[in-house]
């Protein structure tokens, strides 16, 4: 309440109560609304994360179909450089192995030897690793091919980390894809390791 010479008196107890509940309503209020824009903000980087997820496994599909055109219309010519006498190539292998479900992108066949072939758009350290410790798995996951000299190759567009490098060292080909052609960029005097049954040994 004012007095008469513009002076306030002071607020009774029951006033401040009263501005404290007008107080704590409004910052729960807010509070409310905060966490109402949060978790609409995060439903709405959900939905958005799921398209672009959709839209990234779109374009990667397909464009790793395309790699895999490309390394294998050049890929019977390439090996057959490199002395291994390709007769027919099979693409997308794939089949239930027990509990677990495989596939190789190509596998180049001949009477005695067999190249399983990686494609990545974007090859890493992890992903050469990862593929040469599923090629000793190769015998049992296609037991048609256990008694023929298995080897592995890489096929790449970019390479990160020296994973080209990589592989080479793990006895892989390397074939790098460039324009509308692919080729072989192991060094001269290069030996493929075999895997499988037969394994040998890389030189690191």
């Amino acid at each position: 309440m004012t007095e008469g010479n513009g002076h306030r008196e002071p607020a009774n107890p029951q006033e401040i109560w009263e501005i404290l509940r007008e107080v704590s309503a409004v910052q729960q209020e807010t509070a409310r609304r905060m966490q109402e824009t949060d978790q609409l903000l995060k439903r709405q980087a959900r939905a958005a994360n799921r398209r672009m997820d959709k839209l990234d496994a779109l374009f990667n599909g397909q464009w790793g179909k395309l790699m895999e055109s490309l390394v294998e219309g050049d890929l019977v010519k390439l090996l057959r450089q490199r002395g291994i006498a390709v007769q027919h190539t099979v693409t997308n292998p794939r089949q239930n192995y027990g509990e677990r479900r495989w596939e190789f992108d190509i596998v180049a066949i001949n009477g005695e030897e067999v190249v399983v072939v990686e494609v990545k758009t974007t090859l890493r350290v992890p992903d050469v690793d990862r593929f040469s410790g599923r090629l000793n798995e190769f015998p049992e996951l296609m037991p048609e091919y256990a008694e023929r000299r298995i080897y592995g190759a890489v096929a790449y567009l970019k390479a990160y980390q020296e994973s080209e490098v990589r592989a080479e060292r793990l006895g892989l080909f390397v074939i790098r894809a460039t324009g509308s052609s692919a080729s072989i960029t192991n060094r001269v005097g290069f030996t493929p390791r075999t895997f499988g049954h037969r394994s040998t040994a890389p030189s690191l």
